[in-house]
């Protein structure tokens, strides 16, 4: 048994209609190790549980999966905002959404958050960043000024497979905008940040001011 297998074997069990879609994601999709999976995603859960917030802001979509984990964690009358840039994703993204269990709690939208995200003059209580690598810094600037003074916003893949300490690994684009992103954030006065060596690496940023 892998550490892994022991971890998963010794948590809350992954809903099967996460399962599917997991499994489905990685069948019909490329990268679909990009979904969150049963760890992560039960942590969502876990989080958006303990916070409770109204309304979460996601930021890449990708075939739903974490938006419908933070969903479940949801009181009554929450809602998870998730934004998918590219417009051919929603073709397999927006059936799993609106057949799920939580479908009232997520609103699916195509665009650019960075832009249309404010747009909605909503004050968000929590916000998840999982899009475009090159643009985190962007986005964490545009997410932290929706953000509530005391709201949390969570930013993945910022290990990197470990490619941020890599000095032998080619740092392409995507490299190079998860370590601004992450130097970014480590002298920014306005928030508190611990990164978790979870999967890809898992920041968790609380915006004092």
């Amino acid at each position: 048994m892998t550490l892994e297998d022991y971890i998963a074997s010794h948590i809350d069990p992954e809903p099967d209609y996460l399962y599917q879609l997991w499994r489905a994601t990685n069948i019909h999709m490329l990268h679909g190790r990009m979904a969150s999976g049963h760890l992560q995603g039960r942590l969502l859960k876990m989080l958006v549980t303990m916070i409770r917030p109204k309304n979460i802001l996601e930021v890449g979509t990708f075939s739903g999966y974490s938006a419908l984990c933070m969903a479940e964690g949801l009181e009554d009358g929450g809602m998870v905002y998730t934004f998918e840039i590219n417009d051919e994703q929603e073709d397999f993204t927006r059936p799993w959404i609106e057949g799920s269990p939580v479908a009232d709690r997520v609103r699916f939208i195509i665009g650019d958050a960075i832009t249309e995200a404010p747009k909605l003059g909503i004050t968000f209580d929590m916000a998840f960043i999982d899009g475009d690598k090159r643009t985190y810094v962007a986005t964490y600037e545009m997410a932290l000024s929706v953000l509530r003074k005391g709201g949390f916003m969570l930013a993945d893949n910022t290990l990197w497979d470990g490619h941020v300490v890599d000095a032998a690994y080619d740092h392409d684009a995507q490299t190079r905008g998860i370590e601004t992103f992450n130097d970014y954030v480590s002298q920014d006065s306005r928030v508190e940040r611990v990164i978790l060596p979870l999967r890809d690496g898992l920041t968790l940023i609380r915006k004092q001011k």
